[in-house]
């Protein structure tokens, strides 16, 4: 029986530990972190629940664990969750010594490959467009789940037998691309590219090549027009592009008959009226641009412009994405986990209404953080800082002359005095944008938003 080794106790670790064990696998699922730091996670009661029944299915749980090979541990296969960098020294040799090593993304995509995928990257936009896409197929008649960072884990897909999957709908982010070689959508979509992830890919040229690298690989590729990074690419040695333009058929790069743009407040897909701009809901040039690349893609997979249509006039808006939670003693709280760096962050904030009281801080990450620091000074009445990168947060406000801030260290310390200061201030909004990542006491962004809306209904 071969051995597997799956790092990180996690959904995405979860769902490829029991697809390899109903495969004939026999495996280990590890997880560096300790009982203590497990017992803090948001999720911490479900994970312990997953541990129990996955040693009941005859699945290894290490925890407090670190792979190491040796003679007498030599794995075939290791499969790794999206937290873990691809770049450790284990990994590093295991590729060396020719292990197969890959991300839990492509270990979906070799028992699901026969199905054909939309991959969507991009620094901003992801979930939005994935989101609005996996609506208007399941509007379609389509079964086409979101799979990835939101959603199911891509294994979970691969674990349903109950009924046939039409299409799979995946958002990747580069950490996922670069673990997953072989991981060819039929329809790739690249939203956006600015600075992120510096601190994991080094460089500007290494993250924007791991998305290049996904959307080379796609047969359709569906770019934002829009984008000042992407449009200087022009990308003129992609065959079958496709861009789009909320500025119209002017602006477009390209011709319009591959094209999807707005004109005289209509969406136009391919040269076909698709309807007006009006039945789209959600506030932002931003959410129109992610729109435009949805509608891409539901036309080149043959969906009719009705069921378009109606599936953009009917669509909700995408939780932890500026999410309405609800309003208390006069002020809105928003959930805005989904901002995970400094241009999500500063599209939130430019999105409500001002004066606002912000909760930010996380895991910290390399950017210019400029333009949203300039937001800060115009929207924010407070700021409350959470998590790692308060104190660096706390310095670098004071550094720009704004010092209406708080290190206030949890959220549910953000929540409480939100509401003290939000009187003092008489703000319309308290927003959770945190410009940061998750992983210093989160599982995911998903948790960190579930855990400010449990907070929030709890007042």
């Amino acid at each position: 029986m071969p051995n597997a080794e799956i790092i990180g106790l996690g959904r995405s670790g979860i769902a490829a530990a029991r697809l390899l064990k109903q495969n004939g696998w026999n495996v280990t699922l590890g997880d560096a972190a300790t009982e203590e730091k497990i017992a803090r996670r948001s999720n911490a009661r479900e994970l312990q629940t997953s541990r129990k029944e996955l040693e009941a299915e005859g699945i290894t749980v290490k925890l407090c664990y670190t792979l190491s090979l040796t003679s007498a541990n030599t794995p075939d296969l290791i499969v790794v969750s999206p937290g873990v960098p691809w770049d450790i020294p284990v990994l590093v040799a295991a590729r060396k010594q020719n292990i197969d090593t890959i991300g839990e993304i492509e270990l979906a995509w070799r028992y699901l490959k026969s199905i054909p995928w939309i991959g969507i990257t991009g620094t901003n936009g992801k979930t939005t467009t994935t989101a609005l896409i996996a609506a208007i197929f399941q509007g379609a008649g389509r079964n086409a789940p979101a799979c990835g960072n939101i959603g199911h884990a891509a294994c979970e897909l691969a674990l349903e037998k109950d009924k046939p999957l039409d299409w799979i709908v995946a958002e990747l982010s580069s950490y996922q691309i670069e673990s997953s070689v072989e991981l060819t959508p039929r329809i790739g979509i690249w939203t956006t590219f600015t600075a992120d992830h510096l601190s994991r890919h080094k460089t500007l040229a290494n993250y924007q090549d791991i998305k290049a690298s996904l959307i080379d690989r796609c047969q359709h590729k569906i770019l934002n027009g829009d984008d000042p990074y992407l449009r200087q690419m022009k990308v003129t040695q992609w065959q079958n592009v496709y861009w789009t333009s909320i500025k119209g058929k002017d602006k477009l790069v390209g011709s319009p008959d591959k094209g999807v743009y707005i004109e005289d407040a209509w969406i136009v897909a391919f040269g076909e009226l698709i309807g007006p701009i009006s039945l789209f809901k959600m506030p932002g040039a931003h959410n129109q641009q992610n729109l435009l690349m949805a509608v891409a893609a539901a036309k080149l997979a043959g969906i009719d412009k009705g069921a378009i249509a109606q599936a953009v006039a009917t669509f909700p808006g995408v939780p932890h994405r500026l999410e309405y939670i609800r309003t208390y003693q006069g002020v809105d709280f928003i959930n805005d986990s989904k901002a995970t760096n400094y241009d999500a962050a500063e599209v939130g904030l430019a999105s409500v209404n001002a004066p606002v009281i912000l909760i930010a801080g996380g895991e910290a990450k390399e950017g210019d953080d400029t333009k949203w620091i300039e937001q800060i000074k115009v929207k924010a009445a407070k700021v409350l800082l959470i998590g790692e990168a308060a104190d660096t947060f706390a310095q670098r406000l004071s550094q720009c002359n704004y010092n209406a801030y708080e290190i206030v260290e949890t959220m549910d310390n953000a929540v409480t005095r939100s509401i003290e200061v939000a009187k003092t201030h008489q703000a319309a909004v308290v927003l959770l944008s945190p410009a940061c990542a998750s992983f210093d006491r989160y599982q995911s962004f998903e948790h960190r938003g579930e855990h400010f809306r449990q907070l929030c209904q709890q007042l």
